[in-house]
């Protein structure tokens, strides 16, 4: 069922919005509840990310995401179990698990994609999982009719078209080196990049790291079928957290993050 729905989703939808969260910031209730308002706000697909203590990727926003995360005992397995919390309260966007490779090692990668399933979750991301030692993990994937989605940056070369011919669900590119985080701009080389992605995927194309604006949504439009955006966004429920924790003001925090999400999403 749930890759029925990352494929049809990706195949009908023109521009994708994918907002990261971090499962277990501020809270896990709270993770269900941002989680119920970016599909309000008009995320078309949800990363929702695992916190790890040594997060290869990420910048200073996430990780401190992470590491508040990790005190209120959240995991892996936590983090999948959350999702069907979603669904229960109504959620009904593909979900993507965004994982470092050790907690999927330590738990089993054929437990890990039975939880998936078990949790109606619809893919998952290794960001340290190189393409060349993924595809073990891949097959088994495609066993189970779980989208391992690939990820792709500008140093990949010669290594693009081998990458986006076998992507499945939709391929992730790195906008530019280095680890998440806003930027006020882009390598120059960026549109060339995602040109040549494009024209060797067979899935939609969606752009991460460092989106942070609706200018910077509209540059890169015209380039890709989707945009993702996490460090941004966690940054400003990180700087929402005491509003979100209090009842008097929790509706007016949502509605700030909504609206800002609303912004890029109408770009």
């Amino acid at each position: 069922m749930s890759n029925t729905r990352l494929q049809k989703l990706t195949m009908d939808h023109e521009k994708l919005f994918i907002p990261f969260i971090m499962a277990g910031d501020p809270t896990p209730d709270l993770t269900i509840e941002l989680a119920l308002l970016l599909e309000e706000s008009g995320a078309n697909i949800l990363e929702i990310g695992v916190p790890y203590s040594d997060p290869l990727a990420d910048g200073p926003v996430i990780q401190q995401s992470a590491l508040r995360a990790l005190d209120h005992g959240m995991n892996l397995k936590k983090a999948i179990s959350l999702v069907s919390k979603m669904r229960n309260r109504g959620l009904t966007i593909p979900v993507i698990i965004f994982t470092y490779y050790n907690p999927v090692l330590q738990l089993g990668e054929e437990n890990v994609l039975k939880l998936m399933k078990e949790n109606d979750i619809d893919g998952i991301l290794i960001p340290d999982l190189p393409y060349e030692e993924s595809r073990s993990l891949a097959k088994r994937c495609d066993d189970e009719n779980m989208p391992l989605i690939s990820l792709v940056a500008p140093t990949s070369n010669k290594r693009i078209e081998q990458i986006a011919k076998v992507a499945n669900g939709f391929l992730y590119c790195v906008s530019s080196l280095g680890v998440t985080g806003v930027r006020n701009e882009f390598n120059e080389n960026i549109y060339e990049f995602l040109q040549e992605v494009r024209k060797h995927s067979n899935v939609p194309v969606a752009v991460g790291f460092g989106i942070s604006s609706s200018q910077q949504v509209k540059q890169l439009q015209p380039y890709c079928d989707g945009i993702i955006v996490g460090s941004a966004l966690v940054k400003m429920i990180e700087s929402k957290k005491t509003e979100i924790l209090d009842s008097t003001t929790k509706e007016k925090a949502f509605l700030e993050i909504k609206t800002f999400v609303q912004t890029l999403v109408s770009s």
